[in-house]
């Protein structure tokens, strides 16, 4: 028979039944950006974000960081709004070539 300890449960008050001995599953970050399937315009601008088409591009922006250093970043960001109404912010990574989604606000 599998016993409350067993399952990881201390029986404290207040702490989840967790089955790691009574600490929480490691979460993802927020806003965490995720690889993204992009189509794009002539300008580079996004035209479908995961297969979604793009209603709106609301802003666009470039980040330039760390370019001194072995792992510069070099971004180019898009705000945009999908067919559903969706709000997200999409970027292209300029020094991989790859696209990356946000959840907008």
């Amino acid at each position: 028979m599998e016993t409350a300890e067993r399952r990881g449960f201390t029986g404290e008050p207040g702490v989840p039944p967790y089955s790691n001995h009574g600490v929480p599953p490691r979460l993802g970050r927020i806003n965490e950006p995720r690889a993204a399937l992009v189509e794009t315009r002539v300008d580079g601008s996004p035209c479908r974000v995961n297969r979604q088409e793009v209603a709106l591009v609301r802003e666009e922006w470039r980040v330039v960081d760390r370019w001194w250093t072995e792992d510069p970043v070099s971004r180019r960001y898009f705000e945009v709004v999908l067919e559903t109404g969706e709000n997200s912010v999409v970027f292209r990574d300029e020094e991989r070539g790859t696209w990356f989604s946000q959840r907008g606000a």
